[in-house]
């Protein structure tokens, strides 16, 4: 089944609430990055949380959030829309950790819990909106939540959660963001914190069977979910030939003559997606003559 989103009110109104199935989204990026255990939930949950705030987005309108902790991970990089397309990256993708006191993947000892979530939101307007945060957990979950209600004063519960097999592929990845409305009463709110504080993990239920649809049912209670929209969800990267190409031209004449006079051409590879596009020496002296126009 495709991966998809799912937008709906709860609590006639009072409270707006985001469920989504990525398993086949962060599987698609541990096959392209190769990741082991604890870079593969890193990354994943980075990604479930890009998913779940693009998802407040419209149109056009994308955003890269920046997870940089003092862990051996290193930085995250993820970028995602308002159509539910996403792609990532970790830079050390070959981490695997011993299973933390809960035994669950250690996710806060490879992200670390000194360094910064940063947030930057392409609004197409002449200055993008940049928010960032101190990690306050490393789980990501609890530092997406502390971003929410920080830099976007936006009381949220946020859960991300990826399920990794034995072999480091992904079985289950998932999760939710409830974000409260101005006006909700303290009945309701209470009533959300008890059903948070009891809902098993999300990849849990999902490898389990459960799908968005139920989940929102578990967060908010059957009968009190309006579904708004649901939106696919997948791994999508831009990269081309031509566009390297591009950046290719910016480098300069003197640059390019380099590339061609010393490594006969040149090779690039996304950072995203691990495509690698070759430029033989016909192609750089192209670009060469580009790059004098």
């Amino acid at each position: 089944m495709s991966d998809y989103l799912l937008k709906s009110l709860g609590y006639n109104g009072e409270v707006r609430v985001y469920a989504v199935d990525a398993t086949e989204t962060v599987a698609e990026a541990q096959r392209r990055h190769g990741t082991w255990s604890a870079a593969s939930a890193a990354l994943g949950r980075t990604m479930i949380g890009g998913i779940l705030l693009g998802a407040t987005l419209k149109g056009e309108e994308k955003m890269t959030i920046k997870v940089e902790g003092d862990g051996p991970a290193g930085h995250i990089i993820v970028d995602s829309n308002g159509k539910g397309e996403v792609k990532g990256y970790i830079a050390n993708p070959k981490i695997s950790l011993a299973l933390n006191e809960a035994g669950k993947i250690d996710v806060r000892a490879a992200v670390g819990t000194q360094g910064t979530l940063t947030v930057t939101k392409d609004l197409g307007m002449k200055e993008a909106f940049s928010g960032q945060v101190p990690l306050v957990s490393g789980e990501l979950g609890e530092d997406f939540t502390y971003y929410m209600a920080t830099s976007e004063q936006t009381p949220s519960a946020i859960g991300l959660s990826v399920l990794v097999d034995t072999d480091d592929s992904i079985k289950a990845a998932g999760g939710f963001m409830i974000q409260v409305m101005p006006g909700a009463t303290d009945e309701t709110i209470t009533a959300l914190e008890n059903r948070l504080a009891s809902i098993p993990m999300i990849s849990q239920l999902m490898e389990e069977g459960e799908s968005p649809e139920s989940i929102l049912n578990r967060l908010v209670g059957e009968g009190n979910v309006k579904i708004l929209e649901k939106l696919p969800v997948s791994f999508k990267c831009e990269c081309s030939k031509e566009r390297f190409a591009t950046a290719i031209i910016t480098l300069g004449v003197e640059e390019i003559t380099s590339m061609i006079e010393e490594d006969q051409g040149a090779e690039a590879s996304c950072h995203f997606c691990g495509n690698q596009y070759h430029f033989d020496v016909a192609d750089l002296e192209s670009l060469k003559v580009e790059a004098v126009s």
